[in-house]
């Protein structure tokens, strides 16, 4: 027999008994089921800060949530049927006073999955699972109730007369504005998201009432989308000119015989509309028309104070989020409704910082679109200028003007 063959087959036969030996000895090992850190439950940040703080000391149970723990179990009540998993015979499930608490957490600082693993000791890549999960459920249970617009023409007038009470802008049905929340590039997107300022956005339209709540949202536009195009492909634009709101029809300014339509305040980044007020765009403007953009201007910052509230509230936007589009936009929703939810029912709402600072925590407003305007918005923004210069006139009216 050839030598050569022969040493072959006993390296063969060498390496066949060395694999046998090291798949039974692979058999023979124990497999951990879960590390043992993650099995002492017992001394997590839930069962133990959490647990002391809603006892004792509630100053640190609504920092650590950012809500009470009245409202927590609110919440808690609403969403507890939609996230509670059942406990099987191989584990203990994670209970949904914990999936809350870690999602509102995760709202609240915008800590990485491994940092509220080893808080809450539960595996980063279920946390991945979970934060989703509990956004949407936070979601479902609250937007029939505190994200919508209204149904009826009073109480749209309703809407109307807090405007006019707070800010002295008659006939207004809400304000408008539109932000940019930064993303990390999601994967398998190429550049959809990518955009103008060469970073990944989601786009946010938002109304809001007097009393900074949201009224309405459109969330999910593309970065790459531009700022005119969002709104032109925004429902709420499709419902107001087609008149399927139930909005008033036009009606006599306060203390005046001058006619003219409800209206939505907003800025440069949307379309003059006979429905939509926006300022004089240009430098050289005349008295009148500085004080009429003044007196637009102080409605329509209830919009981006809305957005300086929904920042300092869920700190999650002072960054780039590390999600899919649709993870993304769940987030995005869960924290809208509740912003609503905790201005219907907290007492400690913090107004301080509002509309300061935006561009320095993940959001970044819509840029503005220069467009022509059909004549009867010219006319009807005219027709406020001339108001808010006579019959509407406010004491302090030309001195803020002038100093802007």
């Amino acid at each position: 027999m050839d030598p050569a063959l022969v040493s072959l087959t006993l390296r063969t036969l060498v390496c066949f008994q060395k694999y046998r030996e090291y798949k039974k000895t692979k058999k023979s090992r124990k497999r951990l089921w879960m590390k043992p850190w993650l099995q002492k439950k017992d001394r997590s940040v839930y069962h133990k800060l959490i647990a002391e703080t809603r006892v004792d000391d509630g100053s640190v149970f609504y920092d650590f949530h950012r809500m009470n723990r009245q409202n927590f179990d609110v919440l808690l009540n609403l969403v507890a049927p939609l996230i509670q998993k059942e406990t099987t015979q191989l584990r203990d499930t994670i209970s949904a006073p914990e999936r809350l608490s870690l999602t509102l957490r995760y709202l609240a600082t915008g800590e990485t999955r491994r940092s509220l693993g080893f808080q809450y000791r539960i595996s980063h890549s279920l946390i991945t699972y979970i934060i989703p999960e509990v956004c949407s459920a936070i979601y479902s249970v609250l937007k029939d109730m505190y994200l919508k617009l209204p149904s009826t023409s009073e109480e749209w007038k309703q809407v109307t007369s807090d405007f006019y009470n707070s800010w002295n802008f008659p006939m207004c049905i809400g304000a408008m504005d539109g932000k940019r929340f930064f993303m990390r590039k999601p994967e398998n997107t190429g550049s959809e998201y990518y955009d103008y300022k060469s970073r990944h956005s989601m786009i946010m339209l938002a109304l809001v009432d007097a009393h900074y709540k949201f009224m309405y949202v459109d969330v999910g536009a593309q970065g790459r989308s531009s700022d005119a195009s969002v709104w032109d492909r925004c429902k709420l634009r499709e419902y107001l000119e087609k008149e399927k709101l139930q909005v008033p029809p036009p009606d006599t300014l306060p203390f005046s015989d001058q006619k003219v339509p409800y209206v939505i305040v907003g800025d440069d980044a949307f379309p003059l509309k006979n429905y939509l007020m926006k300022p004089y765009p240009g430098q050289n403007l005349s008295v009148e028309q500085r004080i009429y953009n003044y007196r637009l201007s102080r409605a329509r910052r209830i919009s981006e104070n809305a957005f300086g509230i929904l920042v300092a509230k869920f700190r999650v936007f002072e960054k780039p989020i590390h999600s899919s589009p649709a993870n993304t936009r769940k987030i995005i929703f869960a924290t809208v409704v509740l912003h609503n939810f905790l201005r219907n029912n907290s007492r400690q709402l913090k107004n301080e910082n509002i509309g300061n600072g935006l561009e320095n925590h993940g959001l970044q407003s819509l840029d503005n679109v220069g467009r022509r305007p059909a004549k009867n918005a010219l006319a009807t923004r005219d027709i406020f200028k001339d108001y808010f210069n006579g019959r509407g006139r406010v004491r302090w009216q030309e001195d803020a003007a002038l100093l802007n």
